[in-house]
């Protein structure tokens, strides 16, 4: 099915899904922020070299198709019939995201919790979404929110975990290698995995119970996936269990300490000569061509560790630790970091 369509066409059609999403993202973005009066003016050259980032990503995701890295149709997997739905839900709620951002009210989570069960750092509405992280109704809607932060790229710079992992899979051989996707959130990061490599074994693991669930309802038609609510920092596996791992979005919602310790145990789970993914945002180390653009979502977004992330760069953080980095590349906002165990 996939051949039939000819590449051109298929080009043609991401191009304007990812435009479209670009425009409706950006025209909504304006006026949210002059309503919360969180104004952003870059200058031209901070305007452009975000354009070029934008079109690099977007060039690399059609490439990654073409080598045969992930599947075509993961393009266009975005459940724009289920944000549409969602998206009302997501506006309704902005006023009390607003107030909460004006007033500073980072403790605003729900009552009937023993909020006393997880660590300091996660007691707080990060992006000051009603509830943080700790409701299923916060799941629910946290995937469309997140599409609309980053202008409708955040899945297409999620699949970027994707093609080290598959050139890892095409020398490895064996029998089934076992991959856990650390601070799984919703799933949208196994949900891809799933789809370009269904025959591995899936593990999930993710802080909040709440999105636990959601993950495994999203999940269910997996064949065979395990996902647990664990803090990162102790995770419940043994020394040596894992051929691959991954974590998007992690480590800049975590204090040093933290993620520190989460790297030490990336570490212990991982085989020798096992494979480690990151996807993260975009650090000081990269120069100065979204520096703006970070700033600022220190700022607007209540990200509290997040600037003292943007000074402690992944690549030197890691291999403190033990790890052997292999590349680090920019996508878009964000950053990839390929990493190996040594054997």
């Amino acid at each position: 099915m996939t051949s039939i369509i000819p590449r051109e066409a298929v080009r043609a059609a991401y191009v304007a899904q990812q435009r479209t999403l670009l425009f409706q993202c950006l025209a909504t973005h304006q006026v949210l922020r002059k309503i919360a009066g969180f104004e952003l003016k870059p200058g031209a050259r901070e305007v452009r070299d975000f354009r070029k980032r934008y079109a690099r990503l977007l060039a690399a995701d059609l490439s990654n198709v073409d080598q045969g890295l992930y599947p075509r149709e993961l393009l266009f997997q975005l459940p724009v019939t289920e944000y549409v739905k969602l998206f009302p839900r997501l506006i309704t709620d902005f006023p009390r995201i607003i107030r909460r951002a004006q007033k500073k009210d980072y403790k605003d989570l729900p009552g009937e919790l023993d909020l006393m069960e997880y660590p300091a750092y996660y007691r707080r509405n990060f992006h000051w979404q009603t509830d943080g992280y700790l409701s299923r109704r916060s799941a629910e809607l946290y995937d469309v929110g997140v599409e609309l932060l980053f202008l409708g790229t955040a899945d297409v710079m999620r699949r970027q975990i994707i093609p080290p992992i598959a050139r890892w899979l095409a020398h490895r051989g064996g029998p089934r290698a076992r991959l856990l996707d650390v601070a799984c959130g919703t799933g949208s990061s196994l949900r891809q995995l799933t789809e370009a490599h269904p025959d591995l074994k899936y593990f999930g693991l993710d802080l909040s119970p709440f999105y636990v669930d959601f993950a495994r309802d999203r999940l269910k038609d997996v064949k065979d996936l395990t996902v647990v609510s664990e803090n990162a920092e102790s995770m419940p596996f043994r020394d040596g269990y894992f051929d691959i791992v991954t974590s998007v979005y992690l480590f800049h919602e975590l204090p040093r300490n933290a993620r520190r310790n989460v790297f030490g145990e990336m570490f212990r789970l991982l085989k020798p000569g096992g494979l480690l993914v990151i996807e993260d945002s975009a650090q000081a180390s990269e120069g100065s061509e979204v520096q703006i653009f970070l700033e600022r979502f220190a700022d607007d977004f209540h990200e509290p560790f997040y600037r003292d992330y943007l000074s402690e760069d992944l690549k030197t953080a890691l291999e403190r630790v033990g790890f052997t980095v292999e590349s680090v590349q920019p996508c878009f906002v964000s950053k990839l970091v390929v990493a190996s165990k040594p054997k």
